[in-house]
């Protein structure tokens, strides 16, 4: 099963109908598990740096989804937005544009060969490490971009089934990953290595989460790769199990599982 396939048709349906941009966030925001601890992280980094403005490096951002969060709900802030993809970054930048939002600048930067120097107050990280062979470099460039007391958060596929890796390839993600996932032990190793200072770790995609997931996010996955004419039964097939899902979502995320298949890290550059 690829995931990339599927997130390259709702890029592009996005760019032809750039109003349903938000609506887009605010359902990945909902349907997805990570978001929602990912925004937790986010909201408990905002309060630990006061009332300043802070600087922010969206590595990996994708969609922008979290981007446009932060622009929100992290303010003051200013935010150098990156990601591989040259059309997403494009996509994004328009849109801000359009919208007047210019705390945000977006670049096309690999996270292996960046030099950004003391530069950041907060970096983010999601989906993005299980992809990338040399992630102890990656963690280094994060490392050299942060300024002293910055933080890094970094989410991710666990080692606990991350991306159904224990599942057939067939019906899993795992062929686009460049590992099976992390445990919280492995983040704090290899962050030690670079200078970095674990602060925190947090497995979610427990039981309930699991459930949510396969409801939520896989089934529909596969159909999808199928063939992409699922995609106009996706709001009936929702209108079905988005209350499941929402559910299991806030059982996963308020029950604190003590394993699960997605990890969340957050590690301290020393003052």
């Amino acid at each position: 099963m690829h995931y990339d396939p599927i997130k390259d048709v709702f890029a592009a349906f996005t760019r032809r109908r750039p109003f349903w941009r938000v609506p887009l966030y605010k359902a990945l925001n909902v349907l997805f598990l990570r978001s929602w601890y990912v925004r937790r992280e986010l909201r408990a980094v905002r309060r630990e740096f006061g009332d300043r403005e802070i600087a922010i490096y969206d590595a990996g951002c994708g969609y922008a989804q979290y981007t446009h969060f932060m622009t929100k709900k992290l303010k003051p802030c200013r935010i150098h937005a990156v990601d591989v993809k040259r059309e997403w970054i494009d996509d994004a930048r328009a849109f801000f544009a359009e919208r007047g939002i210019d705390s945000v600048e977006f670049a096309v930067e690999d996270l292996r060969s960046v030099e950004h120097e003391n530069r950041f107050d907060l970096v983010l990280c999601v989906d993005v490490m299980e992809h990338i062979v040399e992630d102890v470099d990656v963690l280094r460039n994060f490392s050299r971009a942060l300024k002293p007391g910055g933080v890094v958060v970094i989410n991710s596929p666990s080692i606990f089934g991350g991306s159904d890796v224990h599942d057939d390839h067939d019906e899993s993600f795992i062929g686009e990953h460049a590992r099976d996932g992390y445990s919280i032990e492995d983040l704090a190793e290899k962050s030690a290595r670079v200078g970095l200072e674990k602060a925190r770790g947090k497995y979610g995609y427990g039981f309930w989460g699991d459930k949510a997931w396969r409801l939520s996010v896989k089934t529909p996955m596969r159909l999808l790769n199928v063939s992409m004419w699922f995609l106009a039964l996706l709001p009936l097939y929702y209108l079905v199990v988005f209350p499941f899902s929402l559910l299991f979502n806030a059982f996963d995320y308020w029950g604190a599982p003590k394993r699960g298949s997605g990890v969340t890290f957050v590690a301290r550059k020393p003052s």
